[in-house]
């Protein structure tokens, strides 16, 4: 029986990770809009995110027009931290999904 002591290879150590070991427990940020409204914090991200879309007057809300697609819109959802990792709030997005446009159909 050959031993890896008579061939020269070692078996390489093993280093535990100690960013894996000590990690903090940060909220997840959601996928999609159901996982958000689970958590009073992100309902109020998005209240005060719609409240601001709504007070500066971003859309009109008009009639569909067959001629026109549609275009939907989409929460994101980020959490903003301070520089020691704490967090320093939930924001909210709402986007509009544009890619769903066509030039010369939708707006010129």
């Amino acid at each position: 029986m050959t031993l890896r002591s008579m061939t020269g290879s070692l078996k390489p150590k093993v280093i535990q990770s100690l960013i894996t070991s000590h990690t903090l427990a940060i909220p997840l940020e959601p996928h999609c809009y159901t996982e958000a409204v689970k958590d009073p914090n992100w309902m109020q991200a998005m209240s005060v995110e719609y409240n601001a879309l709504l007070d500066n007057a971003t859309w009109i809300l008009v009639p569909p027009d067959r001629a026109q697609n549609l275009i939907g819109c989409k929460w994101v959802y980020k959490i903003k931290q301070k520089a020691d990792g704490s967090i320093e709030r939930y924001k909210a997005r709402l986007v509009a999904q544009g890619f769903k446009q066509q030039e010369g159909v939708d707006y010129s």
